[in-house]
């Protein structure tokens, strides 16, 4: 896809950008918290990443006011002059130094992904949506604000290689080799936490799906989608994706 008024704008920025809009236009936000950070472009920071400046609404995010912080905490750019969250910092860079092969990472706090971490039973093998995930999300127990630098070393411990993990009593985190890997897991896990609510919720008698099928079909979401994270190849569902958030908020690549 071309967008000619965008081209000159690094596509780290430009993505990570436009996954906040679509975050907020999604109503997958939590005013001015939770955070979508993405690896730095080269240029900016050998080994840094970027993140939402504090203080900004999702839908106020663009591709340069994005703040550019390396895994230290130093805050190597900055144009809104807020810094960061400090409970963001936390998550996101203990996510980036331990796995390089991951471009983008993505936190929520939703309803039904809070809820969903607040319950013993996490995701039920219940229908297509939550086989994507069978035996694949990873868990980190809850330890308040994610203001101690120590958590890290247990989150990502505890995330091991998985892409996906559900913070106890607090929320839902994806990964990606991608900004577009990272926000379709986030979108169809929120989606999977709102089924299961539905269900739960009806009264119904659960219709759970048998191990051995739920497994393959686990598996076929894996060969499915397994070059999904790798950059230099095309993703027509991210790209249908960065069209509407251009479509809809095409300030954003200011």
């Amino acid at each position: 896809m071309k967008h000619d008024s965008v081209s000159t704008i690094p596509k780290e920025r430009l993505h990570l950008a436009a996954a906040y809009r679509l975050i907020a236009h999604f109503g997958l936000d939590d005013s001015i918290f939770t955070h979508i950070s993405a690896r730095a472009p080269k240029e900016e920071a050998e080994h840094g990443f970027l993140i939402n400046p504090y203080g900004l609404r999702f839908d106020e995010v663009t591709a340069s006011n994005l703040v550019t912080v390396d895994l230290d905490g130093n805050i190597l750019r900055d144009e809104f002059g807020k810094g960061i969250n400090a409970a963001g910092f936390t998550i996101h860079s203990a996510v980036h130094a331990a796995r390089p092969e991951v471009g983008c990472v993505l936190h929520t706090h939703t309803v039904a992904g809070v809820a969903i971490s607040s319950i013993k039973e996490g995701i039920l093998p219940l229908n297509q949506w939550s086989l994507q995930f069978h035996n694949r999300v990873a868990t980190h127990e809850y330890e308040g604000i994610a203001l101690d630098l120590a958590e890290r070393e247990r989150l990502v411990a505890d995330l091991g290689k998985a892409k996906t993990m559900i913070l106890r009593n607090h929320g839902l985190l994806t990964c990606g080799g991608t900004v577009g890997e990272a926000f379709a897991l986030m979108y169809n896990l929120e989606r999977t936490c709102k089924a299961q609510l539905a269900l739960m919720s009806s009264g119904a008698a659960l219709n759970t799906v048998p191990e051995e099928l739920a497994e393959f079909t686990a598996q076929q979401y894996e060969t499915m989608t397994e070059e999904r994270g790798n950059p230099d190849v095309p993703d027509p569902e991210w790209e249908a994706y960065l069209r509407l958030a251009l479509k809809h908020y095409p300030d954003l690549s200011e």
